[in-house]
């Protein structure tokens, strides 16, 4: 018996002052009233603890979406090297990447057409007995911009490459052109939804628990091509033939929402 019940059971015997029944009718009473106090108490806790926050809760998504012409061409070529000493494989990849530079950099505009070099690598060469006999290596060069024929013209010139990729994607100008209405067709697409549950499960309405807004532009991983040999290239600096296609951009609204009497 802790001391707080003990005190409680103290204050309910009756002392020797109470032998009279009117002093002992009032005590009973007294004591009664105490007994159906403490007899409520977990009642009341029990009908608030079924009044959770988290009761009524209901967690969905709902998106917008529209296609548009992607409109950034992204074309990436490689140079190969490989020879008996590490320092030559490296010098010839350097020559024919500044050759590639000085030509991309001619076409260059900003927006329009951009430069970028990529990975430059050395790894030793195997033979058929599993033993090094040499060095290969490769370098990347990226040209992409908004600029689609210029893109495919200039990655037609660049000799002493091969194109190892090409890829269409969306302008971050594109895609915040029409990302406000897209955002706001998601939301109008929520709360509608919101209301229809609401009216299904026969509540009038409901309130914002939690809310997450995100946009995406759908990109396709890009496509490997047909390697271009240097013989070719040299021979043919025909621009590299393209075909864009569409983007699918996305806006999604999820979150939760209580349902409301």
């Amino acid at each position: 018996m802790t001391s707080a019940t003990a005190a409680r059971s103290a204050s309910l015997r009756p002392t020797r002052a109470l032998r009279t029944p009117a002093l002992l009718h009032q005590w009973v009473a007294s004591a009664c009233v105490v007994a159906a106090g403490l007899a409520a108490a977990p009642l009341a806790m029990a009908a608030g603890a079924t009044d959770s926050p988290r009761d009524n809760q209901v967690s969905f998504a709902a998106s917008a979406n529209i296609e548009v012409a992607k409109d950034v061409l992204t074309v990436t070529l490689q140079a190969s090297r490989d020879g008996v000493e590490a320092a030559a494989v490296q010098g010839a990849l350097k020559q024919v990447l500044d050759a590639a530079l000085t030509e991309a950099r001619r076409a260059a505009q900003a927006g329009a057409l951009e430069v970028r070099t990529g990975s430059f690598n050395l790894s030793p060469r195997y033979g058929r007995d599993g033993k090094p006999n040499g060095w290969t290596g490769n370098a990347d060069l990226t040209i992409e911009g908004k600029d689609v024929g210029r893109v495919a013209a200039t990655a037609g010139k660049l000799t002493g490459l091969n194109i190892v990729s090409t890829g269409y994607s969306v302008s971050r100008e594109l895609r915040e052109q029409h990302e406000s209405a897209l955002i706001a067709q998601a939301i109008q697409k929520y709360q509608a939804r919101a209301s229809e549950i609401a009216r299904q499960f026969g509540f009038s309405g409901y309130t914002l628990r939690e809310l997450n807004v995100q946009t995406s532009d759908g990109e396709m991983p890009r496509q490997p091509v047909l390697m271009r040999t240097m013989a070719m290239a040299s021979a043919d600096a025909a621009p590299l033939p393209t075909e864009p296609g569409k983007g699918l951009l996305t806006a999604t609204v999820q979150g939760t929402v209580q349902l409301t009497r």
